[in-house]
Order: C-alpha cells, then sequence, then structure tokens
C-alpha cells in the first residue's frame, strides 16, 4: 500500500506556521512529524523564545480541540485528570473532565509541577487514557501533548525522571530567532494576534487518516538494520551512561515514516533517520563522563551517525 502525497492542508499549515515562528522552518517540520507519528513533543527553552506561541499556532492550524494547563509547584493530579463532585439533584457523584480531556494538550512548564503532579500524564501519553477514582477513560483521538519547560538550572524547577521523558517521542529546542528574523518580529504584528487569526487547515478525522497513511511508509530491512546499529551503539559505547531503549527504537522509526511523508515518498531513505535522530535521541541519553553535562542534539546525532555506518 503507497503512502499518499503529504496533504495539500498539510503543507498550508508548515506555510501559515512558518509566518507565525519565524525562521524555525526545521523545528516545525518536526513537530508536525512527531504529529503524525502519533507522538508526544517536549520543547525546553530559555523563556520569551515561542514556545507557547508555537503550540497556540499548531493548535489553530490543525482544528483541534485545545487546552492549556499552567503548571505550578500547588497543582494537583486531580487539576488534570478531574473530579467526581457530588450531584444533589442526581443523589450521587459526577465525574468533571479535567483539562487533560482535549485532542492537543498545552502542558505549559511542565517542570514546575512536582514529580507526583507530572506523574499524572504518564498514563494519558502512553494509553491514551486515564484512570480516575477506579473507571477508565478514554481520552479524545488524536491526543497530542505539547509541553514546554524552562532549563532545569532555572529556580523553581523540577527535573523530570527518566520514566516521563520517555514518553517524549521527540524534544526540540527553538533557540534564538537570526538577525533577519527577529527584524521581521520587531516590526510586524503581534505574533499572539496573529495566531489566534488563524483559520484551521485540518480537522481531526483528516489528521487519523494522515497518521494512519504514515504507518503504512514502507522501511527496507536494510534501515531495520540502521536502527538497530545506531541503538546497538548507544547501549555499547562508554560514551552513554545507558543506552537507547527498544521504545526509543521504535519511536526513530514512526518519527522517520512521519519524516518521508511530509516529503511525499512511500517509503524511508537513511536521510530520513538521520533527521530526525536528534530529536528523538537527545532527553534519552546522558553522557557517561558528567552527569550534568550537556549536550545538544546536533553533538548527540554528530556521534551516532559518525560512528554508526549507512548499510
Amino acid at each position: 500500500m503507497r503512502a499518499p502525497l503529504p496533504h495539500h492542508s498539510l503543507i498550508q499549515a508548515l506555510e501559515a506556521a512558518g509566518r507565525i515562528i519565524l525562521g524555525k522552518e526545521h523545528q516545525l517540520r518536526l513537530a508536525l512529524a512527531c504529529l503524525l507519528a502519533r507522538g508526544h513533543l517536549l520543547i525546553e527553552d530559555l523563556p520569551g523564545v515561542g514556545k507557547t506561541t508555537l503550540a497556540h499556532t499548531l493548535a489553530r492550524l490543525l482544528g483541534l480541540d485545545f487546552q492549556r494547563i499552567q503548571f505550578t509547584s500547588d497543582m494537583l493530579p486531580a487539576d488534570i485528570i478531574g473530579v467526581s463532585v457530588f450531584d444533589r439533584g442526581k443523589g450521587s457523584f459526577q465525574f468533571h473532565p479535567g483539562p487533560i480531556f482535549a485532542q492537543l494538550v498545552l502542558a505549559d512548564e511542565i517542570n514546575r509541577a512536582t514529580p507526583k503532579t507530572q506523574s499524572a500524564l504518564l498514563e494519558a501519553m502512553e494509553e491514551r487514557q486515564v484512570t480516575a477514582e477506579g473507571a477508565t477513560r478514554q481520552l479524545p483521538a488524536p491526543f497530542f501533548v505539547i509541553a514546554t519547560q524552562n532549563p532545569s538550572h532555572q529556580i523553581g524547577t523540577f527535573p523530570l525522571p527518566e520514566s516521563q521523558l520517555d514518553r517524549f517521542l521527540m524534544r526540540l529546542e527553538l533557540g534564538y530567532p537570526d538577525h533577519a528574523a527577529e527584524r521581521m518580529l520587531l516590526a510586524g504584528s503581534d505574533r499572539r494576534e496573529m495566531a489566534a487569526q488563524l483559520a484551521p487547515c485540518l480537522g481531526g478525522g483528516e489528521i487519523l487518516a494522515l497518521q494512519q497513511a504514515a504507518r503504512t511508509v514502507h522501511v527496507a530491512d536494510a534501515l531495520i538494520d540502521y536502527v538497530q546499529a545506531l541503538v546497538a551503539h548507544t547501549r555499547t559505547s562508554p560514551q552513554w551512561q545507558a543506552g537507547l531503549s527498544p521504545r526509543a527504537a521504535l519511536a526513530l522509526l514512526a518519527a522517520a515514516r512521519a519524516w518521508a511523508q511530509l516529503d511525499g515518498r512511500d517509503h524511508v531513505l537513511p536521510e530520513d533517520i538521520q533527521a530526525v535522530l536528534p530529536s528523538v535521541a537527545i532527553h534519552r541519553l546522558r553522557p557517561s563522563f558528567d552527569s550534568t553535562a550537556r549536550m545538544n542534539a546536533a553533538d548527540v546525532a554528530a556521534r551516532l551517525i559518525e560512528a554508526v555506518p549507512i548499510p
């Protein structure tokens, strides 16, 4: 079964998002690939570089039901999942869904909440369901979490545990805009206002179909060997404290399929794997020589790509 060419509305969404988030076309494409791969996205960067604006822009363009959760240190899991309230008229408790029951959830400044509250997202992100008060409730489809976090050295942050980080298919950094993009930003209109005026290019049903199509993109046996070789290298190399898990290998394949789909191809190339490798691996690998050392995604990918030859 051949994967269809990228939906014209998907291309329109990319172009429209690029007019709001200036100079970040590669990051926007990665974000859409993450959605097509049925993953979740973590954006880590300094305050004020456009993390929240990116989430708002995607929510508008994708036509998804949107909820924003502002994480704080005093937030409780019930504030995310929901709570049962006694209804006098019915004489029973009625469940009131929390903001997690949306198609696109922005978990803003997720690392300002305590680990107990962060863990409320684990089941939702992995199983696309939540269990509250003994009952399991399905989340809407598609279900896409975009979480933002400030750098861990900033005051008032709690580090995300490895189990939580592993639920994110990709981690991105936006960084400062280049000179030309910043000039356009300063001379132009307010980006939040521009995002609020965007018309949807897609709907939930179209996204579900595109996600299904992404699964049909062909991966040759040689490229599966390549993914296995990349993963195996991280497990045996003394450079890393621990290697990539089988979940990370599946995430790498899913992301590569989505990247190929965005190019209109029905098969994956080695370049697709290399294009998504930095964002898939960066938050799952920690250098063994210094547990506090910080490496950017390009450094991680460069080491792996140099060490593991393409079949």
